[in-house]
């Protein structure tokens, strides 16, 4: 099963699974949040929205926020000793799809535990 969802005025194609990275969203990091602009859900039987699918959301989990790649504008007019540099960095949000809801359903699954780092033995030094 995938879905068409519409977030931060872009679209994703997304199936259960799917890590990606979408516009900024509130939430934090852990957290189930679900998104109801679904636009297509599909799978047997695929159903289009107009313009979204009644009754249709994505559950997702917010892994982490973070900020994008530089991205700088420069400017130059030749001769004229003009200049002008502006530079912005994307804030962005790295998501997890747990599941694709119709007939208003909730969410049933939760966050995923974190994995629990592997601690190092500590070896003592030899006496």
């Amino acid at each position: 099963m995938f879905a068409v969802i519409k977030t931060g005025g872009k679209q994703y194609r997304v199936a259960p699974d799917d890590v990606l990275e979408i516009g900024k969203i509130d939430g934090e990091p852990g957290t189930i949040v679900q998104l109801n602009e679904v636009l297509v859900v599909g799978g047997d039987t695929p159903v289009l929205g107009v313009p979204a699918v009644a009754g249709a959301s994505v559950a997702v989990e917010v892994l982490d926020h973070k900020r994008g790649p530089k991205v700088i504008a420069f400017k130059k007019r030749r001769r004229k000793n003009s200049r002008r540099k502006r530079g912005y960095r994307d804030e962005l949000t790295l998501i997890r799809v747990s599941e694709i809801l119709t007939d208003n359903a909730k969410p049933t699954k939760g966050p995923r535990p974190k994995k629990a780092k592997a601690e190092a033995p500590a070896a003592d030094a030899a006496e």
